[in-house]
């Protein structure tokens, strides 16, 4: 096999790209996007910063088939809410989200195992029609912020455990 091209043919030629050994003044914060001396902006409609949130949807893929409905929800509606758990879950982290969120997300409602009607009841009209984000963003983010901290903090297993005691615990009703 021969070797490419842009390797030099001898050891005492010059390489094909050599860096400059320092950049030309210093980094400024002059995008606009930046946020500078202080913490992420909060409020109505602003989320939950993070890096990396898009892959939230990649993760959700992965537990479509996990997920148990009952008659009336759909898995495009489900999803879109947890994500919208997980990403604030992550955003307590200052991580990227893993599936773990997601878990935590789908557990917490009771997406992934049969749930008693009065939780079906309590979750059906917040996740009904979610998968249309551009119109029902302001649910997403109202499922997110349903969720107590303490439970996002909580792993998937203690989760678990606290919503088979009392589906309402982890909800903090």
């Amino acid at each position: 096999m021969s070797v490419p091209r842009h390797f030099p043919p001898k050891i005492d030629e010059p390489k094909a790209y050599v860096s400059a050994p320092r950049r030309g003044g210093s980094w400024l914060a002059n995008r606009p996007g930046e946020v500078v001396g202080g913490a992420q902006p909060s409020g109505p409609a602003v989320g939950n910063q993070g890096p990396d949130q898009g892959y939230v949807h990649k993760l959700a893929k992965r537990f479509e088939s996990e997920l148990v409905l009952a008659p009336g929800e759909h898995a495009s509606d489900v999803l879109e809410g947890a994500c919208a758990v997980a990403l604030r879950r992550a955003s307590l982290y200052g991580r990227a989200p893993v599936a773990d969120d997601l878990r935590v997300a789908l557990t917490v409602f009771g997406f992934l195992g049969p749930a008693v009607d009065e939780l079906v009841e309590f979750r059906r009209p917040l996740f009904e029609e979610l998968h249309h984000v551009a119109f029902h963003y302001f649910t997403a983010r109202e499922i997110a912020d349903l969720v107590p901290e303490a439970t996002l903090r909580m792993g998937p297993a203690e989760v678990a455990a606290a919503f088979a005691d009392d589906w309402r615990v982890p909800l903090g009703l």
